[in-house]
């Protein structure tokens, strides 16, 4: 038999097996409008500014780094605001708010009156929402999905993320050749004024969080997701590690870009195909997350996906012009992909199993913020470190020093949860 439970989830005999209930159900396809109206305007604000407003390197490079770490600080305060209030309220203003400002890039476009400045806050505004909006969503996943259940709804977000990154890109490039990079900004935001129509078909009641400390937000409280994550055994190490690869991995991404555009003299199209096919491995990875858990252990999975997926990188330093290089590229992509789809929804399982109902808000905006500011900041120094010795040998360097990094992943699986004792009838 299957019942529903207090938070909307279904409950079912098999662990894994059944329906995750259609609370969750309308949140994956929020999830999945908004991913794909992201992926399809994928770099539309850089091709404004030079299509459209005739940026240089220097301005391009500042709205790409503005907009991810002002926006990071500005979350901050967000994190432990959300935490005492309705998730679900958040997550709809969040939405609506990202679509309101995306919108009034296409609005000052046809009047006229678009300028760098308003690329610039706009991009701060949309990346405060998107870490704010994580965080509340983190805490509606653990109300609406029982444990056993939360790896296979992260698999499910997974594989959605990479199929939004293999068909929304193409897509959105043809549209950007046809309409301008203009329209894809509008569609990006209709898809998240979408995401909150699926937000709120959610349905059901959702308590109000209950504050235990007396008085309003206090200073010290911002830094409440910090202490929880560096104090936590089992969270710390996971931390230190994904901040890291994540950072690394993404930092040389313009010095790929510079690379293969460049010093090789690959087409945009060919180097567009190389890092779009191997999204493939990411669907291959999530979808198998769950059946080697089954059959090895969530954290044998965990620990060995996580050395795997820092194994590839360093293979990009070698990359050629011609086929053989394009080729060589796909194929790092390919397995680095493969090894990011198995790893991302055990380790975001494990945050969330590992951090109490109270905090999920807290934690998963520190989280997200730490994340941003290193990845804005190892951009930065990559970018520095090419200029000093080279754009090869500053790749070579990002995967020489990922090679290091699972020194930081969990040495041993976190102790089993106490099991719940149901109250007795003379209770």
């Amino acid at each position: 038999m299957s019942g529903v439970t207090e938070s909307g989830a279904v409950e079912s005999d098999v662990v894994g097996g059944g329906s995750l209930g259609r609370g969750f159900g309308w949140l994956w396809a929020a999830y999945a409008v908004s991913a794909f109206g992201t992926r399809l305007a994928f770099d539309a604000f850089p091709l404004i500014a030079v299509l459209v407003l005739d940026a240089g390197p220097a301005q391009v490079a500042a709205l790409a780094a503005a907009g991810l770490a002002v926006g990071a600080v500005v979350a901050v305060p967000l994190g432990p605001w959300v935490e005492f209030r309705r998730k679900r309220p958040v997550m709809v203003a969040m939405d609506l708010v990202r679509c309101a400002v995306l919108l009034s890039v296409p609005l000052a476009y046809v009047l006229g009156r678009l300028g760098f400045a308003q690329l610039l806050v706009v991009s701060v505004v949309v990346a405060a929402a998107d870490i704010t909006f994580r965080a509340a969503a983190g805490s509606c996943l653990k109300a609406l999905v029982r444990p056993p259940d939360l790896l296979r709804a992260n698999g499910r977000f997974e594989s959605t993320t990479w199929t939004a990154a293999l068909l929304g890109p193409p897509v959105g490039g043809a549209a950007v050749g046809l309409f301008g990079p203009v329209v894809t900004v509008a569609v990006d935001a209709v898809s998240y004024l979408l995401s909150a129509l699926g937000i709120r078909a959610i349905g059901g009641g959702e308590p109000r969080p209950r504050r235990t400390e007396a008085g309003r937000l206090r200073a010290g409280d911002l830094l409440d997701g910090w202490r929880y994550v560096l104090a936590s055994p089992e969270l710390r190490p996971l931390f230190l590690n994904t901040v890291l690869v994540n950072g690394l991995i993404m930092a040389t991404t313009p010095l790929l870009a510079v690379l293969m555009l460049g010093d090789l003299g690959f087409a945009p199209w060919q180097y567009s195909l190389a890092f779009a096919v191997p999204c493939v491995g990411g669907l291959v990875g999530a979808r198998l997350a769950g059946p080697l858990v089954a059959r090895f252990g969530e954290h044998r999975v965990l620990v060995t996906s996580g050395v795997l997926r820092v194994c590839w990188p360093v293979g990009l330093a070698f990359v050629g012009p011609g086929t053989a290089g394009l080729v060589l590229v796909m194929a790092v992509e390919f397995g680095l992909i493969t090894s990011v789809g198995v790893c991302n929804p055990l380790y975001a399982t494990r945050r969330l199993e590992s951090t109490p109902a109270d905090r999920v808000a807290r934690t998963l905006s520190a989280w997200t913020v730490s994340g941003k500011l290193t990845t804005a900041a190892l951009t930065a120094l990559w970018g520095l470190l090419a200029g000093l010795t080279g754009t090869r040998t500053a790749v070579a360097l990002a995967g020489a020093v990922l090679l290091t990094t699972p020194l930081l992943l969990p040495r041993r699986a976190p102790a089993p949860a106490p099991p719940l004792v149901k109250p007795t009838a003379d209770a």
